[in-house]
């Protein structure tokens, strides 16, 4: 997460590093604290990956002109992950899906 969020943020050294993981486990509690299942704040996950991002824009750096863009465009998405992610993910296994949809057609017939 943290290589991504600098690759956003458009920095290539070490030198931020630690305020950049603060900025990024500030955001991931306060999606807890939003109702967002915390099994369901992955690193790899795309929609959080943006939160995180939008949130560190937000906040990171001095004289930041474009904060209230990025934060405006982060409650958003949390809003929006809240509703979606309350509960737990679970991922659906393409072949136990396949499985049972052909045993119930065999049943059918």
């Amino acid at each position: 997460m943290l290589n991504k969020v600098k690759l956003a943020l458009r920095i290539n050294n070490t030198a931020y590093d630690s305020e950049i993981e603060g900025l990024i486990s500030a955001c991931k509690r306060e999606l807890e604290l939003a109702g967002i299942a915390s099994s369901n704040i992955k690193d790899t996950d795309s929609m959080i990956i943006q939160a995180v991002t939008l949130y560190c824009k937000a906040y990171f750096g001095l004289g930041n002109s474009d904060s209230e863009k990025y934060m405006k465009a982060y409650e958003h998405l949390k809003s929006f992950l809240s509703l979606t992610y309350n509960e737990e993910i679970v991922p659906v296994n393409v072949s136990e899906t396949d499985e049972q949809t052909e045993t119930t057609s065999n049943e059918v017939e």
